[in-house]
């Protein structure tokens, strides 16, 4: 007889509810024989019936009866069984069952408990289970979703394996449980689908082992790569919420935001700390950035007392609340019934607290706990702690920045100017300058040193004292950019020399410069450049061209390679710009987004054509400073200036002087001032009719101040001799340096310009009037 036939199904009182068509066969009574009768009965009349029921009964050696349900009542189902399980093999099954850690739950296709196993199950008697539906006899976090996974598996047949499963929690199980649960389908020997059989194992301790784990490796990926105090405290916040904790909360000393050495332990009642960041579902009465000391009384006050962690319940009449109203109403409102706090120390100096809480629906925190929320504040306070000494940096450095940048902007009657300097989060190098030069011109000059910090700020200084002072040369752009270059070669050669321990001596110096010299006179701009992009004029009539400077190399670059000029027109009203690397491809490139702001600059305001390109600037990261200087030409009015044309004789220094004294009673020159004027003048032309070569030519500029130039074409240089007392010659170069406030030679293409200065002699509101 095959094995899984069914013969009969016997009630829990023992009487036969079916008789299947082979027990009929069997036993030779019909199932209206049979059907209502007790098998004790059957069994008793089987007995007496002789040899014929005896060998029936051999051709089933053995059955299997197993419950089943029927409704809500258990029935008893006697199948035909090939092979008799031996009792030794029922003793290992029931072993196996009663105590197992694998629980056991079998379903029937309507996945209610026809069976379950005892072992693990600390809710309810295995008869109260019997009968329900498995989302009911289990209290699940989530009964639909697994009713649905049970539910795929009856049909397709295809088996879950490893499901993680979690309780509820309740007031009497503070603790969610989270079992591994897997679902098979179970089939009769026809294949008709007669269940599932369940399994499921305990993990909660592994699971929360692994989250533990996970949550290490996450701070210490996500939490303090920006060196920004604030910045690590909200990115480990955001790390352990909501995968460690409910709520986050962080406050950090006063001190150690402004760079400042953190606290010796115990920390003074006395001392601020700031709420740096909060995450959780309420942040009413919690702001960041909130200062004050932390109350006495208080697990956070402890904590900077021994830098020992805490574990807390929270209770309604815990006695601390009372000392910190403002954050025991947060509390209230937010639910929560755990908390650890934990320091931020280091090396035995307190930083700050960090303050995690459990609400409600979340499992309270456990001893293991506080060994995780020690090792998560371990990482942040070492990274806050490199973000504070970065920090102190970063305020020196800015400080030494403003100190040698322009304080304020120069004024220039000739050339209005407007810069955009946007500062790097680390701080750089960028610079610029607008130096008065004589003869009412104007140098202008943007530089930019790589790298960040105080390093790269005092080489910025170095840089611009050396371009100041070569500029009280009168150099051309050419010669200055190559002397400056020098400057820097000396500055890398300085570092070279510095032992290997000194980070500056590993730092390599970079460093680019432009400078444009422009002259009101004759309108034009001579301009060279060093590692940075190629200026833009835009012309009043609304056009905007790249002026063709070839480039010349970054700044103490090996080599000789030279830093080639271009002299270029600039009408009146022309806008120049310059700028850093950051600049190139958004404002100066031709195809640059936002290039049409300076071709329809204009006489627009320079400083809302500034504010525009700002705002239109993109947020994303930028390489180095941004640093953009905008100037806007004037013309020197020609009544400003004298120009003439000498005589290469004797002759050439009384009419200079007869010109000149004309010329300063028409601006309204004092007599004082006139009189070492003419001095000057005739001292100037006489040095260039005696060692210089025609063509001489005389310019008097009145504007700041007044200028007396004297140019001639011969390439020799004045120099300054101190005669003797019998020598009736060699005193002029030293009668015009004893009278003028500078003197000097600027040298052209061909020729030079011995030039000399002195105040105008007239008052300021006459000078602009004239």
């Amino acid at each position: 007889m095959p094995s899984g036939d069914m013969l009969a199904l016997i009630n829990d009182s023992g009487r036969v509810v079916e008789w299947g068509h082979l027990a009929e066969e069997l036993f030779g009574w019909s199932a209206e024989e049979a059907v209502g009768r007790t098998v004790t009965a059957l069994m008793r009349e089987a007995a007496t019936d002789g040899e014929r029921q005896r060998e029936r009964f051999s051709e089933t050696a053995s059955v299997l009866v197993k419950p089943v349900l029927r409704g809500t009542s258990v029935v008893w189902q006697v199948l035909a069984a090939a092979d008799a399980t031996s009792g030794q093999d029922v003793a290992i099954l029931k072993a196996m069952l009663a105590h197992s850690p694998v629980v056991v739950h079998v379903l029937d296709n309507q996945l209610r408990v026809v069976h379950t196993s005892t072992a693990g199950l600390e809710d309810a008697p295995v008869g109260h289970l019997l009968g329900k539906h498995f989302t009911k006899a289990y209290e699940l976090a989530d009964p639909e979703e697994e009713a649905a996974v049970a539910q795929r598996v009856l049909e397709s047949g295809e088996p879950v394996v490893n499901r993680l499963v979690r309780r509820i929690r309740k007031a009497d199980r503070p603790t969610r449980r989270i079992r591994s649960v897997s679902y098979f389908r179970l089939e009769d020997s026809r294949g008709d689908v007669a269940g599932l059989v369940t399994s499921a194992v305990d993990v909660t301790d592994r699971e929360n082992a692994q989250n533990r784990l996970a949550l290490l490796d996450t701070v210490r990926a996500r939490v303090g790569h920006p060196l920004n105090v604030g910045t690590v405290c909200q990115e480990l916040v955001e790390a352990v919420v909501p995968a460690f904790a409910g709520i986050a909360d962080v406050e950090v000393v006063e001190d150690v935001i402004r760079g400042n050495e953190p606290p010796p332990v115990p920390v003074h009642r006395d001392v601020p700390l700031r709420r740096t960041a909060f995450q959780g579902h309420i942040a009413a009465g919690h702001p960041v950035g909130v200062v004050r000391p932390l109350p006495v009384g208080t697990p956070f006050s402890d904590v900077l007392s021994d830098l020992r962690p805490r574990l807390v319940s929270i209770e309604e009449d815990s006695s601390w609340l009372a000392a910190d109203p403002a954050r025991a109403e947060v509390i209230r409102r937010s639910g929560s019934h755990s908390l650890i706090v934990a320091p931020l120390a280091l090396r035995g100096h307190a930083l700050g607290v960090a303050s995690f809480y459990r609400h409600q629906g979340q499992d309270p925190f456990g001893e293991e706990d506080i060994a995780v929320a020690s090792a998560v504040c371990s990482h942040a306070a070492l990274c806050i702690d490199n973000a504070r000494q970065f920090m102190r940096e970063w305020v020196i450095a800015q400080t030494v920045r403003r100190r040698l940048l322009p304080q304020p902007p120069a004024t220039h009657a000739t050339i209005d100017v407007s810069q955009l300097h946007l500062p790097a989060p680390q701080g750089g190098g960028a610079w610029y300058d607008a130096i008065a030069l004589p003869g009412a011109r104007t140098a202008l000059i943007v530089g930019d040193v790589a790298g960040q910090g105080i390093a790269a700020a005092i080489t910025m200084g170095l840089l611009r004292t050396a371009v100041h002072t070569l500029a009280a040369l009168d150099l051309q752009p050419d010669d200055l950019l190559a002397r400056l270059s020098d400057t820097a070669a000396n500055l890398v050669a300085a570092r070279a020399t510095l032992p290997p321990t000194d980070p500056l001596s590993r730092e390599p110096l970079t460093a680019g410069c432009a400078i444009a010299i422009y002259d009101p006179v004759e309108l034009t701009c001579t301009i060279a450049r060093a590692g940075l992009p190629e200026p833009v004029a835009a012309r009043p009539d609304g056009t905007s061209v790249d002026l063709p400077v070839p480039p010349g190399p970054p700044l103490a670059e090996t080599g000789n390679a030279p830093f080639p000029t271009t002299t270029v027109d600039l009408p009146e009203g022309s806008t120049l710009a310059m700028g850093t690397a950051a600049l190139a491809d958004a404002v100066l490139a031709p195809s640059g987004p936002l290039r049409p702001f300076l071709d329809s600059a204009g006489t627009r305001p320079l400083p809302d054509l500034r504010d525009d390109i700002a705002h239109a600037l993109p947020d994303g990261n930028r390489t180095g400073e941004t640093l953009l200087l905008l100037a806007r030409t004037k013309a020197l009015p020609q009544d400003r200036v004298l120009t003439l044309a000498l005589p290469a004789g004797p002759e050439a220094a009384p009419i200079a002087r007869a010109a000149a004294r004309h010329q300063l009673d028409v601006w309204g020159v004092d007599e004082e001032t006139a009189f070492t004027t003419e001095l000057i003048v005739s001292e100037l032309v006489g040095n260039a009719v005696r060692y210089g070569a025609p063509p001489l030519q005389l310019r008097l500029i009145f504007e700041r101040m007044l200028t007396c130039e004297v140019s001639d074409t011969a390439a020799s240089a004045p120099q300054v001799k101190h005669a003797r007392t019998i020598d009736e010659t060699g005193r002029g170069l030293f009668i015009i340096a004893s009278l003028a406030d500078q003197w000097g030679t600027r040298y052209q293409a061909q020729g030079k310009t011995v030039w000399a200065e002195q105040p105008t002699g007239v008052s300021t509101e006459r000078q602009n009037g004239a």
